[in-house]
């Protein structure tokens, strides 16, 4: 199959999330269209999107006038308004769009948007929310959870594990993470190696179950 990842996008929805990934995609240089049912947001990103829209997109004919069926990918930003949200994604499934996104404020809402086509699911204030408890609970500088029990941390090493080479650490047998770069002060980040030699100025970034990344994290 053809690569798509360069194709056209379309945003549909410029709250809060929608116009920040709108913005970001074409600072990417990305081509979007961006729809959006109010006028006033409209004309606030016009000078910002080259291809921007007022129309509902609840409304298939409003769509089609578009040419929304000949994207490949769409994103369903629309958050607040949970019918809306609904609808305008089936619509996307009966266009046959073939990469929808949609913004879920809660789990039901996301299992329903999955049920009716949706490919991806996203929950930005929930994710955030986590991301964010995990940097003022702990020791973290950085959290991306990958999967359900799966994440990556930005972290100091702990005192245990400086001054020894992370293949003599016995790292992995003690915590079940993983050292996968490190980035000394003044310098870039690298992948780690088993000669690689922690420091206290070090910062690392580590793999793992969700657990075992929060337990090594907060180690002193």
């Amino acid at each position: 199959m053809a690569d798509k990842k360069n194709d056209p996008v379309v945003v549909i929805g410029l709250g809060r999330f929608g116009s920040s990934l709108a913005l970001e995609l074409v600072r990417r240089g990305t081509e979007v269209l961006a729809i959006d049912n109010g006028r006033k947001t409209v004309r606030a990103l016009s000078g910002h999107i080259t291809q921007i829209a007022e129309a509902d997109s609840t409304d298939i004919e409003a769509l089609r006038q578009l040419g929304v069926q000949d994207f490949y990918r769409a994103v369903v930003a629309i958050g607040t308004n949970m019918e809306a949200s609904i609808l305008t994604t089936s619509l996307l499934v009966e266009l046959g769009i073939e990469n929808i996104w949609a913004k879920a404020i809660s789990k039901q809402h996301g299992q329903i948007l999955s049920r009716i086509g949706a490919h991806h699911i996203v929950f930005p204030e929930h994710d955030m929310g986590e991301r964010v408890a995990h940097l003022v609970s702990g020791r973290m500088l950085d959290f991306l959870q990958v999967d359900d029990n799966f994440a990556l941390a930005k972290t100091h090493p702990p005192r245990e594990f400086v001054g020894m080479p992370l293949g003599e650490s016995a790292l992995r047998r003690k915590f079940g993470v993983t050292v996968v770069a490190v980035k000394s002060p003044g310098g870039e980040f690298t992948y780690a190696a088993a000669d690689t030699v922690l420091t206290y100025g070090d910062i690392i970034v580590i793999s793992g179950h969700t657990d075992q990344v929060e337990r090594f994290a907060d180690q002193p």
